[in-house]
């Protein structure tokens, strides 16, 4: 008598199961680093967005303005970008671009700082902290 087996074995289902667990895993980790590196990339893009705004508002005025969303829009911007959320570092839970005007009233003097916080590691731009921009550049 010839016993035929159809079919897998205990063991054999385990390692699919504990290999697709594997894989399925591994995954959504890189799928999780590519979402926070999205984000931060636009953080990036939305500072720089807002630098060029404010330059464009001083090639105007020969000054900086006093505040983003009263004196930028809509003549330099349609609307002050919002950062996308999860904030994805030590910077809180909600995050925001902050804008200050600097300097004395000359417009010689006057300047402006847009606070910013990123994820992670950006562009040469460390992740975790909040970081500053000024008409000198983003650091």
């Amino acid at each position: 008598m010839k016993k035929n087996k159809q079919g897998f074995t205990l063991i054999e289902l385990l390692v699919v199961i504990a290999i697709i667990g594997l894989l399925s895993t591994l995954s959504i980790l890189a799928l999780n680093s590519a979402r926070i590196r999205s984000r931060d990339a636009r953080r990036i893009s939305d500072v720089r967005q807002i630098q060029t705004a404010l330059e464009m508002y001083y090639n105007d005025n020969n000054d900086y303005p006093d505040s983003t969303t009263t004196d930028l829009v809509p003549t330099f911007m349609k609307a002050i970008p919002i950062p996308p959320t999860p904030s994805d570092g030590g910077c809180g839970p909600t995050p925001v671009y902050t804008y200050a005007s600097t300097g004395t009233v000359a417009a010689s003097d006057r300047s402006y700082t847009l606070e910013y916080c990123l994820g992670a590691t950006t562009t040469g731009i460390s992740g975790g902290a909040r970081h500053t921009a000024t008409p000198n550049g983003i650091f």
